[in-house]
């Protein structure tokens, strides 16, 4: 009879055990550790159309896949002359669409999400994307204002560290009458 009882214990603790949970999100610093800081291949500039100079840090503790693949379109000068072809006052600005219509991207295969503990802050840098978790390419947005509805939604793969007053001065609109355009993107210094 104990061997009956053990043995349905037993059963009953298999059929109630759980899966094993995934692992959590390592937490990482919202501000960049000073070796990515520092490393000049991590710092994105963009010379805007207004006369403005956007500098991000990239962060590819967080989004290794997104910031290799940023970092390859600038070096092939990809984001040169296009529009800013999303921005909505108090939320966000979103360029790198080669159509300016939010439907493009590169011609390089969709990323895999990155999603991050880095949370959508004012400045947070993150990639656009369809529907899918997986389907971010080539487009981004800059934050002008705070969104925790976006926090692990969306993969984060930069901050903007000088020049959010020229981010403020994006010209708005879905899609702007006279958009702010990236004259020219470049890495390092």
């Amino acid at each position: 009879m104990i061997g009956r009882v053990l043995f349905s214990l037993s059963a009953l603790a298999l059929v109630a055990a759980k899966p094993a949970a995934e692992a959590p999100t390592p937490l990482l610093p919202i501000i960049a550790p000073q070796d990515i800081a520092n490393d000049p291949s991590n710092r994105l500039t963009l010379d805007l159309s207004t006369g403005g100079k956007v500098v991000i840090v990239l962060r590819p503790d967080a989004a290794p896949g997104h910031v290799e693949r940023i970092k390859s379109l600038v070096r092939n000068g990809f984001y040169n002359g296009l529009a800013f072809h999303r921005v909505v006052p108090g939320f966000m600005a979103q360029g790198g669409d080669p159509k300016g219509t939010g439907e493009g991207g590169s011609t390089l295969p969709d990323l895999k999400a990155e999603f991050n503990s880095l949370p959508f802050l004012r400045g947070t840098v993150g990639a656009a994307r369809a529907d899918s978790p997986d389907s971010a390419n080539s487009q981004f947005f800059i934050m002008f204002a705070p969104n925790a509805s976006l926090n692990d939604k969306y993969t984060v793969f930069g901050r903007v560290i000088e020049g959010m007053d020229s981010v403020d001065k994006i010209a708005p609109g879905e899609p702007p009458e006279q958009p702010t355009t990236i004259v020219r993107a470049s890495l390092g210094g």
